[in-house]
């Protein structure tokens, strides 16, 4: 399995969402992560990879609470994002 949220999002994340995370309108929408205001509050994303959202799959079966908060943290820091408040692995089980 992929570790580190660099690693997880460039192996699963960047097929839709695209390596420069600017999203993709196609076979489907799939919404920029590169300033992305909704990933403020990061309960969101973390809710959003537990859960999925529309065309998006739920991933919370899939990834440990370690590796969906480094796929959230990676996200909320990088492609112009400079979200600092870490998510925790507690943070996910407890969204869980």
């Amino acid at each position: 399995p992929q570790q580190g949220g660099e690693a997880i999002y460039k192996g699963v994340c960047q097929a839709c969402h695209m390596p420069d995370a600017r999203g993709a309108a196609g076979a489907g929408i799939y919404p920029a992560l590169a300033g992305n205001s909704k990933l403020e509050v990061a309960g969101y994303p973390v809710s959003v990879v537990i859960h999925g959202q529309k065309a998006m799959p739920a991933f919370g079966d899939v990834f440990s609470d370690q590796q969906i908060a480094d796929v959230v943290n990676y996200v909320r820091t990088h492609f112009g994002n400079g979200y600092k408040d870490t998510v925790t692995p507690a943070d996910v089980r407890s969204a869980r």
